[in-house]
């Protein structure tokens, strides 16, 4: 019986947009789910599951408007109860926490400056040389915080990748379990088929049969009416089992989505704490060695310098007071000059004493 509805969720776009999203291997599990659900359900079904059905198809009463009820109820509440499951499971996934663990990682690689790791040609031992921006042990101790803080989200990142990796299992059995939900409803629309083949087939046309052959044909009128009815219900009982065999068809795709999702983030997860973290930690310490031994060759730079200077200017002071000592050394106790000078002083000084006695002479004659 064609049915829009049915016919709607059978071209489900989201369930097609969600496939492209998978693997080949996938993508055939769920063609081949939508392919066994546009074909008539004994169609598929193998030998063993043919017999369940025509099993149930015996069970299914029609003097008994209950045995139609009652048709599928336990497949379908089991149906409801994975599909709550599935959904549980989605809305308490919390990436959320592998997200986190991710930022902060991110946070902390981005605490490391490349620019603190190129040192200065001035030098980075400020006691001694005057100040820079930051001395290599601040910036060692900078970077071994770094460190640990990157090993505390590494331990973290990978108790979520096993989660990630468990709750994957998880969901292949359940991916098990909505396979087989989706092979038993088939045995039960099936059996459904095959007891509406057997009314149209032979229990209605003798019901007409016996009604037309009838004198007091009233109840065989109301006998066939009932079965007509009978026959309706259990075709809407067959639609509502393909509309619950359609969920499990939908649940397919999305359980498999869950686990790409979880897969790729595993992946991601493994690849920041086998790689990229070890690389980061591998080039801060060649940069942080680089940069001591560039540190070290500056300092003895200066240190060269210094010595040098010292030396130029001592060199020049011993010069100098070399020169000095050899000059004084060359020099008399007494500078002819001042031998000179004292000399014409005293010869001055007899002369002008001479000359003031005679004058006494010739006032006192």
């Amino acid at each position: 019986m064609n049915n829009p509805i049915l016919d709607d969720l059978m071209t489900n776009d989201k369930v097609i947009k969600e496939a492209d999203q998978l693997d080949e291997q996938q993508k055939s599990e769920i063609v081949k789910m939508h392919q066994n659900a546009s074909l008539a359900a004994v169609e598929v079904l193998s030998t063993d599951e043919l017999e369940k059905a025509k099993e149930l198809s015996k069970q299914l009463d029609e003097s008994s408007a209950q045995s139609v009820i009652n048709y599928g109820a336990s497949a379908q509440d089991k149906i409801s109860a994975f599909s709550q499951s599935v959904l549980n499971k989605v809305q308490a996934q919390d990436l959320g926490e592998v997200g986190s663990s991710l930022t902060d990682l991110m946070f902390n690689l981005q605490q490391a400056n490349p620019n603190e790791l190129v040192a200065e040609n001035k030098g980075i031992f400020t006691k001694m040389f005057g100040k820079v921006k930051r001395s290599i042990f601040e910036v060692t101790q900078k970077y071994q915080k770094i460190g640990a803080g990157i090993d505390k989200i590494s331990a973290k990142l990978n108790n979520e990748q096993q989660g990630l990796l468990q709750d994957n299992e998880m969901l292949d059995k359940l991916y098990d379990e909505n396979l087989n939900y989706f092979k038993a409803l088939n045995v039960y629309i099936a059996g459904a088929e095959l007891k509406v083949q057997e009314l149209d087939n032979e229990i209605l046309p003798q019901a007409r049969k016996e009604a037309q052959e009838s004198t007091d044909n009233a109840l065989i009128v109301q006998k066939v009416n009932d079965l007509e009815s009978y026959k309706n219900r259990l075709e809407k009982r067959a639609h509502d089992l393909r509309l619950a065999r359609q969920l499990t068809i939908q649940q397919a795709p999305q359980i498999r989505l869950i686990q790409n999702t979880n897969q790729e983030l595993a992946e991601k997860i493994q690849t920041s704490i086998n790689t990229a973290i070890p690389l980061w930690k591998n080039q801060v310490a060649i940069a942080l060695t680089l940069l001591k031994q560039k540190d070290a060759l500056t300092s003895q730079r200066i240190v060269s310098e210094t010595t040098n200077d010292l030396l130029r200017k001592n060199s020049e002071m011993l010069k100098a007071s070399t020169i000095e000592a050899a000059t004084e050394n060359e020099r008399g106790l007494v500078d002819i000059e001042t031998l000179k000078l004292t000399q014409q002083n005293l010869v001055d000084t007899i002369q002008e004493t001479m000359r003031i006695q005679a004058e006494g002479r010739q006032k006192r004659q």
